[in-house]
């Protein structure tokens, strides 16, 4: 079956085989955002495990406030709520939901995602995917986790957008592949649970796109800075070499600097 398949939760739930008790998963065919409906959901009392899926976004976001867009057949886009422990941390937990994503398109044959700090998914250099995680008001321990990938690049995409853009190489069912990863998310979030991203670290780095590498820092307010990315901390801290010394980088972009 091939990504011209739609979804359906039928289907989904089969994929998902005794997993499928462990979700509670809706589909819609048009949302303005699928996390905004999930926090609006989370409030209300919704429990963890619950998952909006949305063929249509009409005003989804990505990080820093970007637009997300989504359209049937051309984009994968879920949210999936998950609560906590009181007094879990979530620092880390975009980078642990990254390298679920990743270990997930991998087991299905999608071939390896390169991950760029803090929540991007790249192939070939270009941007594959995304996650944006936002913490639910009044329950610092509960997260809806949102989630976007490209399928297929729509032909009517902007040039300038398609050349930093990326899809899967080959079609596949988006009914298993949304069960691939939520059982993979399924299991890399409760080893979170349990050890924090620490335990996640060299796997990520494993796949990270600029390990070593000379980078560029942007961030709100402040000039460009060149250096060297020297991986991440264990609470997903970005490690930034500078005239020698490393600094911890909790939030700003980067991008690969020209040689």
């Amino acid at each position: 079956m091939s990504a011209t398949a739609r979804l359906n939760l039928a289907a989904l739930s089969l994929a998902l085989g005794d997993t499928a008790r462990r979700f509670d998963a809706d589909l819609l065919p048009v949302c303005d955002s699928s996390n905004a409906v999930l926090l609006a959901r989370a409030e209300a009392g919704a429990p963890t495990g619950t998952v909006v899926i949305t063929e249509t976004q009409t005003a989804g976001r990505g990080r820093r406030g970007r637009p997300w867009l989504s359209a049937p057949g051309d984009s994968l886009t879920f949210s999936l709520l998950w609560r906590f422990a009181p007094g879990t941390s979530p620092a880390g937990l975009s980078l642990a939901t990254g390298l679920a994503v990743a270990t997930a398109l991998e087991k299905v044959g999608a071939g390896k995602t390169a991950l760029k700090w803090p929540n991007d998914l790249l192939r070939d250099g270009r941007k594959l995917g995304g996650i944006l995680i936002e913490l639910v008001p009044g329950a610092p321990h509960a997260a809806v986790i949102g989630i976007g990938l490209n399928l297929r690049l729509p032909g009517e995409m902007p040039e300038d957008l398609r050349a930093r853009s990326a899809a899967l190489a080959h079609p596949i069912d988006p009914n298993r592949l949304l069960a691939a990863l939520l059982i993979q998310l399924l299991d890399t979030l409760n080893h979170f649970a349990r050890h924090g991203f620490a335990a996640l670290r060299h796997d990520w780095q494993a796949r990270h796109a600029f390990e070593n590498a000379p980078v560029r820092l942007l961030a709100d307010f402040a000039p460009p800075r060149d250096g060297i990315c020297r991986g991440v901390a264990g609470d997903g801290a970005l490690l930034f070499e500078i005239d020698g010394q490393v600094e911890r980088i909790l939030s700003g972009e980067i991008s690969l600097r020209p040689r």
